[in-house]
């Protein structure tokens, strides 16, 4: 069975940093693309950043220039790096995988930067 476990979220001061990682396990095969969606509050889920087994990276505009997503596959995990926090950045922040064309999430975990 497929998981995806998140962790590194929290309350953040405004201007501050946080790093998510997520970790896959219950498959042995390739992961072609993982992500970071996040929802905020009466929003609709929307995507963050993605990242390609490659190292291709593709990123939200309102995030740009302050997060940045990694991955080592050696480790099935990916990572969201986010520095510059501003209020609204506060959502729940889920992790997704594409494995074997299959989508999967995480359970999502909260971010808030107080404003």
């Amino acid at each position: 069975q497929v998981r995806l476990v998140e962790s590194g979220g929290g309350l953040v001061q405004p201007g501050g940093s946080r790093n998510l990682s997520c970790v896959v396990s219950g498959t042995s095969s390739a992961i072609p693309t993982m992500g970071w969606y996040r929802q905020a509050p009466r929003k609709e889920r929307e995507l963050a950043a993605s990242i390609t087994s490659l190292g291709v990276t593709n990123y939200a505009d309102s995030v740009k220039g302050r997060f940045t997503i990694s991955r080592d596959n050696t480790r099935s995990t990916v990572y969201l790096q986010m520095n510059s926090l501003k209020p609204e950045d506060t959502a729940f922040y889920y992790c997704n995988a594409h494995i074997l064309g299959d989508e999967y999430w995480g359970q999502g975990i909260q971010v808030i930067v107080p404003s």
